[in-house]
């Protein structure tokens, strides 16, 4: 009888029934695809172009009880197992090798009750997806910059976007979540039920299950917020960025802004600092006044703007296919050695599409107790991270050191922490550090819900690590 070779969760290659799998495929409302199948390439492709990993199989499901029918089958036949809901990690961990990939990408329903203000959220649904549909009611909450980003991965890991000031991380807006654990069973948790995995879903989601659909809180937000960019020139980048870590500090909760290293299309290096202002217009004209005012800036793009239109304004950075390598860290100021950093190193970018940002943090994420969620970083107000974004291939070492360089002159004035969504191969260490105080408790949370690891693929927790 025919065989496939496989990858096990310990890593070693084992021979799978062909028929084995033939039954799964004939169980799942979705479609098994295998490396020969004309969609396999396109199924198995992510945001990163770095990544070229080729999982055994891949399970597109169509809804929850297709996961609970891979989960089993992976559980039964001890197979290496990754999640992709939408694929925008920056290391890849969505596409396993040699194993089974439980893809959610085809589970994209969002159902918003205004009423309520809520949404309830498919896993595989982007940040496109959830806004588009939220926005159609008058609502949103807190979402990421990048609308291709996959709702569920950013979500797990905290969630910071342009709301977050006012409202919160996104997983602090989470009421609810349904979860399909380790052992194939569909559970629900919030703060009522199964109120510990709740806990652990909101920053450390990954470790403990495939959370199938999310629950929640929504705000009145726009369809027009005020919103844009100013921007300086490198030469005047370190008195703008000494501004700017002032002036954002002080800023009301309302006003999100984020300090971004670029190249202009014409070659020139520059620092843009883009905002957003969920409030009246009158009062987002005098809160931005001086930061329109300092400089002045070489451009000036501030106005009403829809929401959705501000929400995809990054995308043209960030697009599918390229390569992307990045290391961040977190913040509580920015200090003049951090400015002379960031401003020297960015005058020696490798690459013209990449980037060093500082995404600002505070307000309402930093009220919420640090032990009140698996997120615990609360005193940080910037995830400043490095980008090298690049097309071609060939360029990895260098792409990659111009990073690391950053990342080591940086590292000393950081939180020592970094944001678990920037995390990619860095290891047990930096995950420690991402969790603080609260990773003896994700240990424990582990070991209940995962003692053996069997959800490995991710900002990893092994149960039993003391």
């Amino acid at each position: 009888m025919a065989s496939l070779q496989v990858k096990s969760r310990t890593g070693d290659l084992v021979l799978l029934d062909e028929s084995a799998a033939e039954r799964l495929g004939a169980e799942l409302r979705g479609e098994l695809l295998r490396p020969d199948d004309q969609a396999y390439d396109q199924a198995r492709a992510v945001w990163n172009g770095l990544i070229d990993h080729r999982p055994a199989l891949i399970a597109r499901c169509s809804g929850a009880a297709d996961v609970v029918q891979a989960v089993t089958f992976a559980r039964e036949h001890d197979l290496l197992v990754s999640v992709r809901g939408g694929g925008h990690n920056i290391a890849g961990k969505a596409v396993c090798t040699g194993g089974l990939m439980i893809d959610l990408s085809p589970m994209r329903g969002v159902a918003v009750d205004p009423e309520c203000c809520t949404a309830r959220v498919e896993g595989g649904a982007t940040l496109k997806e959830l806004d588009r549909a939220t926005q159609a009611s008058g609502l949103a909450t807190t979402a990421g910059v990048v609308t291709h980003t996959g709702v569920a991965g950013l979500t797990l890991g905290g969630g910071v976007g342009r709301l977050a000031r006012r409202y919160g991380l996104a997983c602090d807006n989470l009421r609810s979540a349904e979860v399909v654990t380790a052992d194939g069973r569909m559970v629900r948790a919030d703060e009522s039920d199964n109120a510990d995995l709740f806990w652990g879903l909101r920053g450390a989601g990954a470790n403990f299950g495939v959370t199938t659909s999310f629950e929640f809180q929504l705000h009145r937000v726009g369809p027009e917020v005020l919103g844009g960019v100013v921007v300086h020139p490198l030469g005047k980048a370190k008195a703008a960025l000494r501004f700017y870590g002032e002036y954002s500090l002080s800023a009301p909760d309302e006003l999100s802004a984020d300090a971004i290293f670029l190249t202009s299309p014409d070659g020139d290096p520059m620092l843009a600092i883009s905002v957003c202002y969920v409030g009246s217009v009158e009062e987002g004209e005098r809160v931005l006044q001086p930061l329109r005012r300092f400089g002045p800036p070489l451009v000036d793009e501030i106005g009403p703007v829809a929401y959705t239109e501000l929400q995809a304004a990054a995308d043209a950075f960030f697009p599918t296919g390229l390569r992307y390598y990045w290391k961040s860290h977190f913040l509580e100021r920015i200090t003049d050695d951090t400015v002379e950093a960031t401003v020297d190193h960015f005058a020696r970018v490798p690459s013209p599409r990449s980037l060093i940002v500082f995404q600002q943090y505070g307000g309402a994420v930093s009220r919420v107790d640090p032990s009140a969620t698996a997120f615990r970083p609360r005193n940080a107000q910037y995830d400043n991270f490095a980008a090298s974004i690049w097309p071609g291939p060939g360029e990895l070492q260098t792409q990659r050191q111009w990073v690391r360089r950053w990342w080591d002159m940086v590292s000393p004035f950081s939180l020592e922490a970094e944001y678990v969504n920037n995390l990619g191969e860095e290891g047990e260490e930096r995950v420690r550090a991402a969790y603080g105080g609260n990773y003896e408790r994700l240990v424990s949370l582990k070991n209940t819900y995962d003692p053996a690891n069997f959800f490995r693929l991710n900002a990893n927790i092994r149960p039993g690590t003391r």
